[in-house]
């Protein structure tokens, strides 16, 4: 009786940084063939200082890459205790391991200590979230034109420069800046009216394929950001020809006039023993390290 090839076994392994390079040829390939690979390998490399223990993890059939499920971890200091938290980003299998999906997410979960976000969940990762025990994230969406609109001279000052932004941010605030100054999808303005001033990150969103949106991820000052939004409008469609912004409700709550409530908001989740949905935010994440 002639003896056949035993197929190889599927192992699962973490992620270290020599993995990263296949990794990301595996998403590049496999995944979204629109994102370079060494886009991929870039979110990978954290700018901000925390200590990971992995990238996330990866199913190997052999030496031959089939799966992964990259990670985003990051140390946040909340109502005055230092919590860690890891950033659940892109998940794919390849069809014919698909079996083994499951054992990815798993992995990632069974590591102690942390609290878990998964912010950009497509398709049936959704209902396997909600069957590992991730909740809801409140996406209530506004969605706004933005326009011309003549602004009053002198009165809003709008600036991407580094240095005036290193100049007037301060405490935290300067901290985050700096954090996300080397990211991939992260862009920051500093917004100033008077003596008063708003730090704000936004990343460009396709919706429908169409790369025509600025979904805002972060407003330091919301009372700023509400007099000063019809200039920051303004300067997403003349500097970064945006015609669109998207204001989620948890990131800042404003309805602009001529704005409107999106139907169906894109779901984030979250899993936490101990954290809040008002405890949670979009930095440190794969929202603002990778573009797609």
């Amino acid at each position: 009786m002639a003896l056949t090839d035993a197929k190889p076994r599927v192992a699962l392994r973490p992620i270290t940084d020599a993995d990263v390079p296949v990794v990301a040829d595996f998403l590049h390939a496999h995944l979204n063939p629109d994102v370079p690979a060494a886009q991929w390998a870039r979110a990978l490399d954290l700018p901000w200082d925390v200590e990971r223990p992995n990238s996330g993890f990866m199913l190997l059939e052999g030496e031959r890459v089939v799966g992964a499920n990259i990670a985003f971890y990051s140390q946040r200091t909340i109502d005055g205790r230092l919590e860690r938290f890891c950033n659940l980003g892109a998940w794919c299998v390849l069809e014919e391991h698909r079996f083994h999906s499951l054992r990815l997410v798993r992995a990632l979960l069974a590591q102690d200590g942390y609290h878990f976000t998964d912010l950009s969940p497509s398709g049936n990762v959704v209902g396997v979230n909600e069957k590992l025990g991730f909740s809801y994230l409140d996406t209530t969406t506004t969605v706004v034109p933005n326009l011309p609109r003549p602004t009053v001279p002198g009165r809003v000052h709008l600036s991407s420069d580094a240095a005036l932004i290193e100049r007037t941010l301060s405490g935290r605030d300067l901290e985050i800046y700096r954090d996300h100054a080397a990211t991939a999808a992260a862009r920051q303005v500093l917004l100033r009216l008077g003596d008063a001033h708003c730090h704000v990150i936004f990343r460009k969103d396709r919706r429908k394929g169409l790369p025509l949106f600025a979904s805002v991820l972060h407003v330091s000052d919301v009372e700023v950001f509400r007099a000063c939004a019809g200039a920051f409008s303004r300067h997403l469609l003349v500097r970064h020809r945006l015609p669109v912004m998207l204001l989620e409700r948890a990131v800042v709550d404003h309805r602009p006039r001529l704005s409107r409530t999106v139907d169906s908001p894109r779901r984030k989740m979250f899993r936490s023993p101990t954290l809040d949905p008002d405890h949670i935010d979009y930095l440190y994440s794969e929202l603002v390290c990778l573009s797609w």
